[in-house]
């Protein structure tokens, strides 16, 4: 994905909000996402997202606004589920981003026909963007490996296998919902240390964690390992991810197989997904040290850079702190030691197939420094050292009604901010 005119930083939009230094959806975004008017009983449909509204594609491709290259993905965008245009490829998605960034720029003949097709977003409500038929959760920040390390096993070295392959474990797709969603304290059973047998009742260690989302395009057949030079190509986008935790469950079930209820009471995403080619100007290398092993050759792309330079931020509201939200973490995706084009590629290595829709997560995404944890078991040292919030509470776990949200966005010199919206989520009280 090269730098194109979508991308040019002097690009303006007739819709005003779009142009504000602060938004996460300029014009030189257009992230997609499935929604519909809030408390209505409209079917869901797909939209784009422009500043601070949806442009609505089923009616924009009722006013015959696409030409016959971008026909076929708008109306596939517009659909209540974005499987389809995922199946598309490259080559479609790119077609269609460049028409609506034509259809949405000032000086557009079309803008007149166009604003009728807006909604606010503060007036929709939103659906999952694809039907997700797996989903997988990768184990891809060296920093959080060592700091969780250090809580669940303190004498253990760092993983063997972490700097030669991208660990990952099959998760539960029917528990991934979109943001906004709030889950009861989940139950399980747990082992205090020491104790001579396991208690069932409410997790006392509900965590977040601070990933990213990525959505697979055009899949593989089964037994044809895609390529590593080609695994971009069958990346949708991207989105925030909140893969939330039960760590005490985790702690107690997770030997030998991994994690299991600790993990499948729910996991989500945000509504928008930002296509990799918006997300073009933010590439970097992938993180390596002098000392760290050889990238064996399957897994060792021809272009080092496949990062990518995004802000993360996590964001706490207490039911005391109301409207003002405290920032817990704050950390960057380049940390991330493999690629999300690894990720892909390691994931068909063994034969599996990927179909369009499928969800893989980064994993607790931590950087090198303090306060760049991105969860609390790092930041409070599982429990040892509870978080100060700015309020004057302390967290070691979340509590009930606590809010967690999730953002990030990309920002450098010579290119438009590009945002990820919100992913947040609300601890309720376990069920009796």
């Amino acid at each position: 994905m090269t730098l194109n005119a979508t991308h040019d930083p002097k690009l303006q939009s007739w819709v005003e909000s779009a142009n504000s230094s602060t938004t996460d959806f300029p014009i030189q975004n257009l992230p997609h996402g499935v929604f519909r008017r809030k408390a209505s009983s409209e079917s869901f449909r797909g939209g784009v997202a422009i500043g601070d509204m949806i442009l609505d594609l089923p009616a924009a491709c009722a006013r015959g606004v696409f030409s016959d290259v971008s026909g076929e993905p708008a109306e596939a965008a517009g659909a209540a589920t974005l499987n389809g245009l995922m199946a598309l490829g490259p080559v479609a998605w790119s077609a269609l981003r460049l028409r609506l960034s034509q259809l949405l720029r000032t000086g557009a003949v079309e803008a007149d026909a166009l604003r009728a097709c807006l909604l606010p977003q503060a007036e929709a409500e939103y659906a999952l963007p694809a039907r997700i038929g797996d989903y997988t959760d990768f184990f891809t920040s060296y920093h959080h490996m060592v700091n969780a390390g250090r809580v669940f096993q303190p004498d253990a070295p760092p993983l063997p296998n972490f700097k030669w392959l991208p660990i990952a474990y099959h998760g539960r797709a029917s528990s991934v919902e979109v943001s906004g969603a709030s889950f009861h304290r989940p139950l399980g059973q747990t082992r205090a240390p020491g104790a001579a047998k396991p208690v069932f009742g409410p997790s006392r260690r509900v965590d977040y964690e601070m990933e990213l989302g990525c959505w697979v395009g055009p899949g593989n057949r089964r037994g044809e390992p895609i390529a590593i030079d080609d695994a971009e190509n069958h990346i949708f986008g991207v989105c925030l991810f909140n893969d939330w935790s039960a760590r005490d469950v985790q702690g107690w079930e997770s030997m030998p197989l991994g994690p299991f209820l600790a993990k499948n009471f729910l996991s989500t995403v945000s509504p928008w997904i930002v296509t990799l080619e918006a997300l073009a100007p933010f590439r970097c290398a992938i993180p390596r040290e002098a000392g760290d092993p050889p990238t064996l050759p399957h897994l060792n792309p021809a272009d080092p850079n496949q990062a990518f330079d995004l802000q993360l931020e996590v964001w706490l509201h207490t039911a005391s702190s109301g409207d003002t939200p405290m920032r817990l973490s704050r950390s960057n995706f380049r940390h991330c030691y493999w690629s999300l084009a690894q990720m892909v590629a390691h994931h068909t290595e063994g034969g599996c197939n990927l179909n369009p829709g499928d969800l893989l997560g980064t994993g607790t995404q931590s950087g090198p420094q303090p306060g760049e944890q991105g969860c609390l078991l790092e930041l409070s040292l599982g429990g040892r050292q509870p978080v100060q919030l700015t309020n004057g509470e302390t967290r070691s776990f979340l509590e009930d009604g606590d809010t967690v949200v999730l953002r990030a966005w990309g920002e450098k010199a010579g290119a438009a901010r590009i945002g990820f919206g919100e992913c947040s989520g609300t601890v309720l009280p376990a069920r009796p």
